[in-house]
């Protein structure tokens, strides 16, 4: 099974440039995996000490930053290595400042594996929920370097609980140790013979906790709101925003709304923004204008999501509506926010946690929309306590990350 494998990845990486020509993503994804050796030979010397850190993409380097940042602190004499799958995630953290290297992984061939770790020689490995390389695990293990997988989540539908997925357990088989996110993960690897397991919970409890004490702070955000409520919608999808558009065209004027979309092409912007009869600014293009003058601001910008959340009344966390799924809510639960999302978040326990507290809504129609939003802005009382009942489930799921460091310390030199 290996060897089919491996020889359909080798033939897959020599076809893959011709997905180049069609594809500026895939074109991405191609020469960014041309320099990585070369990066890696001038980064790294013989003598370093190196932990490897794997993020599938930029959602995965978020989860995984509260561990790496720990582990720089405890260990400032190594080399973080810091390798992603996709462009979306090595394009937007390439310049990060947690990794001593970072680079896109290279494609799963027995080739590209060998000189990958030849050259990095980790003294651990550590993979972010997600990820599941059959020759980089297979080839890790071979070489006996501890790997861990960290803030995992299993499903019973996963191929590894399938009678078919007989390979792909002994795959899975290869990590040293694995960090769940709940108990039911944690039953399903049991079911299969994986005994090596933790429920940790999740690291990005430890990450979004860390966001209230950081400076939050946006002047241009504060002049656009003024003393109105705002609303933010944030990473929204084109079906999200269809089943808020109504909302805020018929919203009243003390109403604020801060809409960030996860995708910033121009054109889908630009066909959102032509169906809003509310005045509308973008990030992009406010320079000079008196933003309190504005009902809607478009956020076509990243990296501000995060802080934006802190000026929110009540939170609308996109993808919910369709199925690329559900956006991070906790990002604005930890300021005490009540959270608004889509339909479809069965794969999400935080999201199923939190409305089982009461404080996170579903909605499935336009109306079910309005009936919530309207509750949330008309009742201070129900608003407050909702964003509680959130800010304080944050806080009373932090500490994977010191469960997880105090593992790893067992397999780290200083």
């Amino acid at each position: 099974m290996r060897f089919l494998y491996s020889t359909l990845t080798t033939v897959f990486e020599k076809v893959l440039p011709v997905s180049g020509l069609f594809s500026a993503k895939m074109k991405l994804f191609i020469n960014g995996r041309k320099t990585v050796f070369q990066t890696l030979k001038s980064q790294l010397s013989d003598s370093d000490k190196a932990i490897w850190f794997h993020c599938a993409s930029l959602g995965e380097y978020e989860q995984g930053l509260p561990v790496m940042e720990a582990v720089k602190k405890r260990y400032p004499k190594h080399k973080l290595v810091v390798s992603f799958f996709s462009p979306s995630g090595y394009e937007n953290k390439r310049n990060n400042s947690i990794g001593d290297v970072t680079v896109y992984l290279p494609l799963d061939t027995k080739g590209n594996v060998k000189r990958f770790l030849n050259l990095i020689k980790p003294e651990i490995a550590v993979f972010v929920k997600y990820e599941f390389w059959p020759n980089y695990l297979l080839e890790l293990h071979k070489r006996k370097i501890p790997t861990l997988l960290i803030s995992a989540l299993f499903r019973k539908k996963q191929v590894f609980f399938k009678p078919h997925g007989f390979w792909l357990r002994t795959v899975l088989k290869s990590f040293t140790h694995i960090f769940v996110q709940d108990e039911k993960s944690k039953q399903l690897l049991e079911s299969i013979s994986i005994k090596q397991v933790t429920v940790s919970g999740d690291t990005r409890y430890d990450r979004v906790s860390k966001q209230i004490e950081e400076d939050n702070n946006l002047d241009f955000i504060e002049l656009f709101i003024g003393n109105s409520l705002c609303i933010v919608a944030g990473s929204t999808w084109p079906e999200d925003e269809e089943i808020l558009i109504d909302y805020i065209n018929q919203s009243p004027k003390n109403i604020k709304f801060i809409i960030a979309p996860h995708n910033l092409k121009k054109d889908q912007i630009d066909t959102f923004e032509k169906r809003l009869i509310k005045k509308t600014v973008r990030f992009s293009e406010m320079g000079g204008k008196h933003l309190s003058d504005f009902n809607v601001f478009i956020l076509d910008t990243i990296g501000l999501l995060k802080k934006v959340y802190s000026y929110a009344d009540v939170a609308y966390v996109g993808g919910g509506m369709g199925t690329t799924g559900l956006h991070n809510i906790l990002e604005a639960a930890t300021f005490g926010v009540p959270v608004v999302i889509g339909k479809n978040f069965d794969d999400f326990p935080e999201a199923k946690a939190l409305q089982s507290r009461a404080g996170l809504f579903s909605v499935t129609t336009k109306n079910e929309l309005e009936t919530i939003l309207d509750k949330l802005i008309e009742n201070t009382r129900f608003r407050e306590k909702t964003g509680m009942i959130n800010g304080h489930f944050v806080q009373n799921n932090t500490g994977a990350t010191n469960t997880i460091l105090n593992y790893l310390t067992n397999f780290v030199n200083n």
